[in-house]
Formats: structure tokens, C-alpha cells, sequence
């Protein structure tokens, strides 16, 4: 697939920004693929680290035989979903499809109708690949923060959208021995050659009325 990575400038102009404020609407806006620049931090004797990779991003619905298997393995009822996504990541220079058996999972189950808090269940969690339950909220300012206790960890995940086109992710684990671990992630969305060719008519459409 060849993309561009996109400019929000462009896309700002053709849509208002609006802050998600419920885990679905989330995962709708983080919906496509994105360049992910990242930086760990290690607060021990180990160098930091830096990074380039892609992430593809892909809404679940409730009808996806998904949402039911991995409700019912953590024995939470699958009518009490909203609908998930799929989240996968690639190298940067690697351009093969992904595998979307390798994906982790992510189902949402709001604690009520406002859908500003609520649990995720994971098929794998980021940390230890086993499956997991998270609990999130959103705070007033649209910050998504996601809390995850693994068995050996405890983790931390806040993200935002700057943009339509650009978010930050800032994640923190500590270690059963002590050790923490920071990461800082800019990512931006990628544009396809169509997204692209849109966007210009859009704009010569505009100049010319």
C-alpha cells in the first residue's frame, strides 16, 4: 500500500477537530493506518531506545464473532459491548500486508450510557501477550487514560488527538523488580494516493468558487 503521511493543515481545513470523548468514538477516529515515532525511556542501567513503525487501526463491530469470544472468555456478557478494534503494528520500511492473526484485540464495555469510562478487554495485552482486562476513562479535556495490571506488571496508557491527523501516546510500566519503563509515541496518520487526490479537488473546488 503506498501512503503519504498527511498534513492536518490540509484536512483541518475541510473538518472541525472534535475531541472523542467515548472509547468507540476513539477507536473511529484512530480508524486507518499511522506513522508512529517512539522513544523509551529505561530508568535503569539499559541505553534508551528509538523506533519507526506503522499501525493499523480497524473498528470491530457487534458483529463480529470477535467481540463474542473474547467477552465470553473473560466471562462478561457480549451484550454489554459497544463493538472494539483491531490494532496491528509493522516495521516502517516493511511493505507487506499485515497479519491480522498477530493483531491484539481490543473490545469495549462501558460502565454506562455515557461511555466515558469502562473496562477493555484485550485478546493480548501490549506488555505480556497474554489476555487481559483494562479499565479506562476519558477526562474533561478528551485525555484517554487506560490502567492494565498484568501479572508481573503494572501499566499505564494516556493518549490524545492533537489534531484529526495527530495524536501523542505516553505510556509507563513498572516492573515487579522495580524497574520503570517510560514511552513516548507521536504518531500521524497516513494518506492514500485517493485520500490525497480527494483532498486536492476539495481544495481546487474551493479556489475556483
Amino acid at each position: 500500500m503506498k501512503c503519504e503521511v498527511s498534513s492536518h493543515f490540509i484536512r483541518g481545513a475541510v473538518m472541525p477537530f472534535v475531541q472523542p470523548m467515548t472509547m468507540m468514538e476513539f477507536f473511529h477516529k484512530s480508524e486507518g493506518v499511522w506513522f508512529t515515532q517512539r522513544t523509551v525511556h529505561h530508568f535503569d542501567a539499559v541505553a534508551d531506545q528509538s523506533g519507526e513503525s506503522k499501525l493499523y487501526v480497524q473498528v470491530i463491530t457487534l458483529d463480529d464473532p470477535r467481540v463474542k469470544t473474547i467477552c465470553e472468555s473473560q466471562g462478561i456478557d457480549p451484550a454489554s459491548a459497544k463493538g472494539g478494534a483491531s490494532f496491528m503494528w509493522q516495521e516502517h520500511d516493511d511493505d507487506r500486508e499485515p497479519n491480522p492473526d498477530q493483531a491484539a484485540v481490543l473490545i469495549d464495555v462501558p460502565d454506562d450510557e455515557t461511555g466515558r469510562s469502562g473496562k477493555l478487554l484485550r485478546n493480548q495485552g501490549y506488555v505480556e501477550r497474554i489476555p487481559v482486562v483494562s479499565r479506562y476513562w476519558f477526562g474533561q479535556d478528551g485525555i484517554l487514560t487506560i490502567d492494565t495490571e498484568y501479572e508481573t506488571n503494572q501499566g499505564q496508557e494516556r493518549c490524545w488527538f492533537m489534531t484529526d491527523d495527530f495524536r501523542i501516546r505516553v505510556s509507563t510500566v513498572r516492573m515487579m523488580n522495580g524497574v520503570y519503563l517510560m514511552t513516548y509515541c507521536s504518531e500521524r496518520r497516513y494518506l492514500t494516493e485517493a485520500n490525497l487526490a480527494q483532498m486536492v479537488q476539495q481544495n481546487l473546488s474551493r479556489a475556483s468558487s
